[in-house]
């Protein structure tokens, strides 16, 4: 699908999706669980969708509940309705209870890397075989620390070269002391879901030689202390130990705004000055993405938190807003995104409209997302005017100030976060922007596109 987005203002109050990180945690936790969970106001994206079926077919029952929602971002079933929950029945939890091998059909996780990480690790918990695999960019993205791990476990691991699907694991899970590096927090979060309950008496103890993006571990934490589980960690996350033998219990409640889709509509105020009024985000929760917000206010936007009691519910008894604007020009400045690394495409597209060099470092892992994505993004910036260094481990862009970009055609590359940047760098170009592999967008931020007025 090729996208035309148009110049144009852009000044909106607007729901942010859920967070994909949270809903994919969620459902594999209910998934693992016993008794029936209420998972409300997910994201209804292909991820998550893939994370759905994938659990589906190890044994949870899913059931979608869909009603008259107007300021939910999901997209609607032909009858008007839109996804408002899931009700998940768990299939157990000590050794995978009630969980399904794969047969001879491989479990397709689509493009959706949390999901196969994550999953990889929870079905090691069966003495089932189960076989993943899935999309183009998700064959080339290794589970190799992750297989290494699950092996020193004792977990019995195939896979294609470089540790790419197809992938096979099957248990049991015998417990021990592993060694792993995690350019990718999914590795870890992956260990330290599935280890609670592998069977009771096993202790799995875990080395960190490695951690980036620290805030997805203290996200995955923060579910497992919501759950009782009792696990062993240094202050640095570099050793843990956590004894098998646990339960999920069912898990209730709605799911918190994403900030890492929320960091494309605050990208677009800081580009064309806003006013863009978020909703749906919570300011206390712990996803290192809402460090964009602060990255905004050092390079000159006026970014405002406020609580709107108007909208409180005895779910969710303080709703936040979060308006971002700016009146004066764009600072350049140096920026680490180690914790966070999807920040990349939209930080790379908001510094080309800033005064002065941008520095964006730490960062060498964005090279293992969908797409080596500070290539990706140097090469499509410069089809834009946009002159750029590229680093090993990050991106040095050198603004424009209020020129920003030229319009002009990119290549998405099928990588959502890519798309998104470029459409929303777009809003303030010179001219219009053709995104070539725009389909991609609905992976996280369905009818992102739309908002923005594009033509397919």
């Amino acid at each position: 699908m090729q996208a035309t987005i148009s110049p144009g203002h852009f000044s909106e109050t607007l729901r942010i999706p859920a967070s994909k990180s949270h809903t994919i945690r969620r459902l594999i936790l209910a998934a693992l669980g016993e008794g029936v969970s209420a998972i409300d106001y997910p994201l209804d994206s292909l991820d998550a969708r893939s994370c759905l079926s994938v659990c589906r077919a190890l044994g949870a029952e899913i059931a979608e509940r869909r009603a008259d929602y107007p300021g939910c971002p999901n997209p609607a079933d032909g009858e008007g309705k839109r996804l408002v929950g899931w009700t998940v029945r768990g299939f157990g939890a000590e050794t995978g209870g009630g969980m399904k091998g794969s047969g001879t059909t491989p479990l397709d996780v689509g493009n959706s890397g949390t999901t196969l990480f994550l999953v990889l690790a929870a079905a090691a918990l069966g003495d089932v075989p189960v076989t993943f695999t899935g999309d183009e960019q998700i064959a080339r993205r290794s589970a190799g620390p992750l297989l290494d791990a699950l092996s020193g476990l004792g977990i019995a691991v195939e896979s294609a070269p470089g540790g790419c699907v197809p992938i096979t694991v099957r248990g049991p899970w015998k417990g021990g002391r592993v060694s792993i590096d995690c350019p990718t927090s999914q590795y870890l979060s992956a260990l330290l879901l599935a280890a609670p309950l592998a069977p009771a008496g096993t202790v799995t103890e875990i080395d960190v030689a490695l951690l980036n993006e620290k805030p997805y571990i203290e996200m995955t934490l923060s579910y497992l202390k919501a759950q009782g589980i009792p696990f062993q960690d240094t202050e640095d996350f570099s050793r843990f130990s956590i004894p098998g033998g646990a339960r999920y219990r069912p898990m209730n409640g709605p799911v918190p705004g994403d900030f890492s889709s929320a960091a494309f509509p605050g990208g677009i105020a800081a580009i064309t000055g806003g006013p863009v009024t978020l909703l749906g985000l919570d300011r206390e929760d712990t996803q290192g993405d809402k460090a964009f917000f602060d990255m905004l206010s050092e390079m000159g936007c006026a970014v405002e938190w406020s609580r709107n009691l108007q909208r409180s519910t005895n779910t969710n008894p303080v709703e936040w807003s979060l308006t971002v604007s700016r009146t004066g020009p764009l600072r350049g400045g140096e920026f680490d995104l180690n914790a966070t690394p999807d920040l990349l495409p939209m930080m790379a597209v908001t510094a080309a409209y800033a005064e002065g060099d941008t520095a964006l470092v730490n960062v060498a892992h964005a090279r293992i997302k969908e797409t080596d994505r500070i290539t990706v993004m140097a090469e499509e910036l410069g089809k834009l005017g946009v002159r750029t260094t590229e680093r090993p481990d990050g991106l040095i862009i050198h603004g424009n100030g209020a020129k920003g970009l030229t319009g002009g055609q990119v290549d998405g590359r099928g990588d959502h976060r890519i798309v998104m940047a470029l459409a929303a760098g777009a809003l303030g170009a010179a001219g219009p922007v053709e995104i070539a592999a725009a389909e991609s967008a609905a992976v996280t931020y369905p009818g992102f596109l739309e908002m923005l007025g594009a033509i397919s």
